[in-house]
């Protein structure tokens, strides 16, 4: 008996070896490989980032063969220049983007401004008369009917209507 269960145990442990798996021994992260170390920050001189910045303000895009002489010119690598040209898109795109939705709002006080500026108006003058209005009193009424007056209620007294 002890035999046919070590026979079976032994199949299966044949048949499952392709995708056996090694036991670690230890810490389940002990054996990993290292992070790679990040590169630290390339910093650049001054007169580097105003030629940079000046470049850019010129140009925002840079063929390969400009890329590479700015790049030896300013003593950096191809990618230091590429790099540093994307960022500075995304930069610039970023402030566009914040300069545009500052013009938008202040449009629109702007106009929030003008358009209560025109109500006012509108309430100061009188209304012109209609014709037709003065001969009917219900229309008479509803011409001089102004809801935002608290003050002004219209009334009508016998057939002709007063403000009061």
């Amino acid at each position: 008996m002890e035999t046919t269960r070590r026979i079976a145990k032994d199949r299966l442990s044949a048949a499952l070896s392709p995708f056996a798996v090694t036991r670690r021994i230890g810490h389940p992260y002990q054996n990993r490989t290292p992070p790679k170390r990040k590169k630290p920050r390339t910093s650049f001189s001054r007169v580097q980032i105003c030629e940079l910045e000046k470049r850019f303000h010129r140009q925002k895009y840079l063929a390969s063969a400009e890329r590479a002489a700015l790049a030896k010119a300013l003593k950096m690598t191809d990618a230091q220049v590429k790099t540093w040209f994307q960022n500075r898109r995304t930069k610039w795109r970023r402030q566009t983007a914040e300069e545009r939705e500052a013009e938008r709002q202040q449009a629109n006080r702007l106009m929030l401004h003008l358009q209560q500026e025109a109500f006012q108006k509108s309430l100061a003058q009188p209304l012109p008369q209609d014709p037709l209005c003065m001969h009917n009193s219900s229309l008479y009424a509803l011409q001089n009917l102004q809801p935002w007056a608290e003050d002004n209620k219209v009334t009508s007294v016998s057939g002709v209507a007063s403000v009061v």
